[in-house]
């Protein structure tokens, strides 16, 4: 099981808050039967960077949550994107829905997976599409840089996506 680091959290938090798009992150709890994972977000207020949950509850802008249904989720009218690790349920789930990824693959065949939506597909666009390459923090640019990209109207990924969705 992935999970993040401390300072990763709150490089997404800033990422989001910048990128200005309204969100819903479910950000949970690290498992208690591993040595070493990041602790300090067990409580939201001392994980996520000072004032955040003030400023986007004020501007109406984010909801961290500790779990949310991800398919009851992505099948909600107003999502307009998913920053997926790309596991291989993600993509089904976000391509029925049609809603467009933004990929962050952490490990194993999630690379893969990103890789093919990304450069063979054009289902999705890059948050990070290498987890080996570079450093293992993802900064706030490129979290606010991905969400960006995948947010506009005109998005190619988007339209491709919504050919993908269920009639209904």
């Amino acid at each position: 099981m992935g999970c993040l680091s401390g300072p990763q959290v709150k490089e997404i938090a800033l990422g989001l808050e910048r990128a200005g798009f309204r969100f819903l992150w479910s950000l949970r709890v690290p498992p208690r039967t591993r040595l070493g994972l990041p602790s300090e977000y067990l409580n939201l207020d001392g994980a996520l960077p000072s004032g955040f949950l003030e400023r986007t509850a004020r501007m109406g802008l984010g909801l961290v949550c500790r779990w949310v249904p991800q398919v009851t989720t992505l099948a909600h009218r107003a999502v307009g994107g998913f920053v997926s690790h790309c596991g291989w349920n993600s993509i089904l789930e976000s391509l029925w829905y049609g809603v467009p990824i933004a990929t962050w693959p952490v490990y194993a065949e999630q690379q893969m997976n990103a890789f093919e939506m990304v450069k063979e597909l054009g289902l999705a666009i890059e948050i990070r599409l290498d987890y080996r390459e570079g450093s293992d923090l993802v900064l706030a640019e490129e979290v606010e840089k991905g969400i960006k990209r995948l947010m506009i109207s005109d998005n190619e990924v988007k339209s491709k996506g919504e050919r993908y969705e269920r009639e209904e």
